[in-house]
């Protein structure tokens, strides 16, 4: 047996769900190499999050993600997912329960699309129907027709084979999705694109992603924590907002723009938000939204709160000093007439991202 194990991980790896991933002073030394590609990285991606790498070429961003399948076996600390180390499973049954996507997609050229998304299945053992409804159904998901299963990949866009791609990690069900630059050779629209299809998908299944990118927009449109590397070691991990608002030093500060994301902010209202988010009603709130009569909704005197009129950075600054997660938007007499999240923040941002796509 050789110390291994077949048993399934936790957080059902092999049949939906989501794992968390754990690392504790993980490295990794390649030979004749001057430093360690991975110097001594500790973090925890929690399950059904989004976790983006980020950092310049050569950080060591796509050898983590590769220790996470044992396609590198590190040379020091741990690996856990689901609370199991990685190597109490042998690497390919591992692999077959941990989907993975690359930049180069990886199709089989011999192979049409039908075969291509259900090779884990097949190794799996799983019966035909299963797989052809499971490949229907990804299909479905990624936003391709059915009737592109007896295609070929040659026969498809760049962009069309990164979805099919996806729908081939997705394919057995796997609890953890791996991604490393996959959208990087796409060009700017149809990136925008995948990033929104990937954040849908997302909303769907609630997989855990490890996301490897040196795109600091793109980080910022599918991230729920970024982790920042420099040099093999994590610089900062953190939301986008905390990474933007509280750079750790000034490589960070540098990287992700910090300065710039805070202009762009400064250039929108509340109001843009409160329309983005809802629909308009003829009194001018938003659909859903009724202000209560006086002395329902008032927010109390000297609570922290915005008004419609009021820019995206003053926004910022009052979520922060508030300590809390959302504040009242009010009318100008004081009655609440919505609530600004974080959220709504990070929303805006990756709005003015695709806007720019489309332009360029």
């Amino acid at each position: 047996m050789n110390g291994k194990t077949n048993l399934p991980l936790n957080d059902q790896p092999t049949g939906g769900g989501a794992a968390q991933i754990v690392c504790e002073e993980v490295s990794k030394q390649f030979e004749h190499s001057r430093r360690p590609a991975v110097d001594r990285i500790s973090l925890t991606v929690d399950a059904g999050s989004v976790v983006v790498l980020l950092g310049p070429s050569g950080c060591g961003k796509t050898t983590l993600l590769k220790m996470v399948n044992r396609l590198y076996e590190p040379t020091g600390g741990k690996i856990r997912i689901g609370g199991i180390e990685v190597h109490n499973l042998p690497a390919t049954e591992l692999r077959r329960r941990i989907g993975y996507q690359i930049q180069q997609v990886g199709l089989f050229p011999h192979m049409n699309i039908a075969m291509n998304i259900s090779v884990v299945p097949r190794l799996l053992g799983w019966d035909k129907q299963k797989i052809a409804q499971r490949s229907e159904f990804l299909l479905d998901m990624v936003g391709l027709p059915r009737d592109y299963l007896p295609r070929y990949p040659r026969q498809l866009s760049g962009g069309e084979q990164q979805r099919v791609g996806l729908a081939r990690a997705l394919a057995a069900d796997p609890s953890i999705l791996l991604m490393d630059e996959p959208f990087a050779a796409i060009d700017a629209i149809n990136r925008a694109c995948l990033q929104d299809e990937l954040n849908a998908i997302h909303r769907k299944v609630k997989k855990t992603i490890l996301f490897v990118t040196h795109d600091v927009e793109e980080a910022f449109r599918l991230a729920d924590k970024i982790a920042i590397m420099k040099e093999g070691r994590l610089v900062q991990y953190g939301t986008p907002l905390e990474i933007v608002t509280r750079p750790h030093d000034p490589f960070v500060e540098e990287l992700v723009g910090t300065q710039n994301m805070l202009r762009r902010l400064s250039l929108l209202n509340v109001q843009a938000v409160m329309n983005a988010r809802h629909g308009r009603n003829a009194s001018g709130y938003p659909d859903g939204v009724h202000v209560l009569p006086p002395g329902g909704a008032h927010v109390p005197p000297g609570g922290a709160h915005v008004h419609p009129e009021d820019d995206l950075r003053s926004a910022l600054s009052l979520l922060l000093d508030s300590g809390t997660e959302a504040i009242p938007v009010t009318d100008y007499q004081e009655r609440q007439i919505d609530q600004l999240s974080f959220a709504d923040l990070k929303a805006a941002l990756a709005a003015q991202s695709a806007a720019a796509s489309e332009a360029a």
